[in-house]
């Protein structure tokens, strides 16, 4: 079985994009594919946050979706946050395409990412190796510039 999910997310600042999510079987890694418009230049922290709440903009997401109480890191890092899905680059044109695989996130079962809130951040993501506490906690990246919850699809 197929299991998909969207997110579209909006930003105060004029940031918007799609993403959406894929995974061929409940056991098998997640494709997260997608477009981001409006960023400035360079990298920015892409990050899975534990609620679907954007009651008071982003703030309302909480903090990275950590269910195993890990320190923050990279997407390829054995320690990590199952939400830290490192840097997406926009071009001078302010677009990021997004095309990362990764076998910590599903879209099945108790750590599902269904309903839970996406963020693209205003800095880049340091992936935890910043070298203080705010480095393990988000990578330093820095206000959430747009969000949006992540909803089954078809």
């Amino acid at each position: 079985m197929e299991y998909k999910a969207v997110c579209v997310l909006a930003g105060a600042v004029g940031v918007n994009g799609t993403v959406r999510f894929e995974q061929e079987t409940a056991l098998a890694p997640v494709t997260v594919t997608g477009e981001i418009t409006g960023l400035t230049p360079g990298e920015h922290g892409f990050h899975v946050h534990v609620y679907g709440d954007n009651t008071n903009g982003c703030i309302s997401a909480g903090p990275h979706f950590n269910p195993h109480e890990k320190t923050h890191g990279g997407p390829t890092d054995a320690v990590r946050h199952v939400g830290d899905l490192g840097n997406v680059t926009a071009g001078a044109d302010g677009v990021a395409a997004i095309n990362i695989t990764d076998s910590m996130l599903t879209l099945t079962g108790a750590l599902s990412i269904i309903g839970r809130t996406m963020v693209i951040h205003e800095k880049a993501d340091d992936l935890g190796k910043g070298g203080n506490d705010e480095s393990l906690k988000t990578g330093n990246a820095g206000a959430r510039q747009a969000c949006g919850v992540i909803g089954i699809t078809v």
